[in-house]
Parts: structure tokens; C-alpha cells; sequence
């Protein structure tokens, strides 16, 4: 068991919504989610492989507790990773549906408590350079621009900013 599974990921709640550790049987949706917002392809192999390969991944999701139909109950998600002392924000998605209602900020602030949970002292990701409203949500989250990778994205070929946050846990009182 990784130590990321051996910790526990707060619950948020929101109106109609919480957040909660993935399953497999979230996969399709996430995939779903995926394809309709724009993501960088993974898949189903790819997250399923991080899901249960052993990583340390912090795979999370914004479940609907209102959900609209029986094969969408999923607001969202976030696919992040621990290697040595820095959290990897792999990819995160709101459905167009649940935008504006703190889901992204929720899932991201669940990520960050878990990856500094088990230690990690930064936090990183790449977000393309034409996404003003994830940029907008990582300053928020105390992330500043550090660098550039130029032609980072395909499908369109974009670049990507690299943005980072440092980490600190905070023992409940």
C-alpha cells in the first residue's frame, strides 16, 4: 500500500457535490469528462494503471450527490502524483454543467492537503497558455508562473505554463 493510499483525503462537500478518492468504477466517466473539456488525452489505460498500478497517485472526484442522469453522477476530477517530495497535478476537469460552484477548487484543495499530507513540499502542473480561467484558479491557490515549455500540448499545439505552489500540512488542532 503506497503511503498515499494509507492516508485519508478530507471530505469536501458543496451544494450537490462532494469530494472522494476514485474508483474503477469511475473510469469511464472520467474519460467522459475528459474527451467533452479539452483535456490532454489519457485514456482509460492511463488512468486506470495510475489508479491501481501501486504509484503513488492521489486520484480524486467530484461526485454529485443531485446528479442529472444515471450516467453522469460525477462533477469532476483530479489525477495527481507524488514523486520523491513534489504533488504532479496530472489533469483536472469540471463538466461544463458544475462550472462556477468551487468544484475545481475543491478538487485541487484536496490534492494539495494530500500531497502535503504525505509530505510533498511543492506542488506543480502545466496548464495551457490560452487557459486564463485554470490560470486564474492556480493564483488563487497561491501557484505563480515559473517557466515555459514551449510546444508542450497537441490536438491543438499550444505551449504550456509550468506552475508551482509550496506545500506546507497543517496538524488538525
Amino acid at each position: 500500500m503506497s503511503k498515499v493510499e494509507r492516508t485519508r483525503e478530507a471530505r469536501t462537500a458543496g451544494e450537490g457535490w462532494r469530494v472522494e478518492r476514485m474508483t474503477e468504477h469511475d473510469l469511464l466517466e472520467v474519460v467522459r469528462i475528459e474527451e467533452t473539456t479539452g483535456l490532454s488525452r489519457w485514456g482509460w489505460d492511463a488512468y486506470h494503471a495510475e489508479l491501481v498500478g501501486g504509484h503513488d497517485g492521489l486520484m480524486l472526484v467530484a461526485r454529485a450527490t443531485l446528479a442529472t442522469a444515471a450516467d453522469e453522477s460525477l462533477a469532476g476530477f483530479v489525477a495527481s502524483r507524488i514523486i520523491a517530495d513534489e504533488l504532479h497535478i496530472n489533469n483536472i476537469a469540471v463538466r461544463p454543467a458544475f462550472r462556477r460552484k468551487g468544484i475545481g477548487g475543491a478538487l485541487l484543495s484536496a490534492a494539495l492537503s494530500g500531497g502535503a499530507r504525505v509530505g510533498a513540499r511543492v506542488c506543480i502542473l502545466e496548464v495551457r497558455a490560452s487557459n486564463h480561467a485554470a490560470q486564474m484558479l492556480y493564483e488563487q491557490q497561491g501557484f505563480s508562473i515559473v517557466g515555459r515549455r514551449a510546444g508542450y500540448y497537441s490536438e491543438p499545439p499550444e505551449d504550456a505554463l509550468v506552475m508551482r505552489r509550496a506545500l506546507t500540512f497543517e496538524t488538525p488542532a
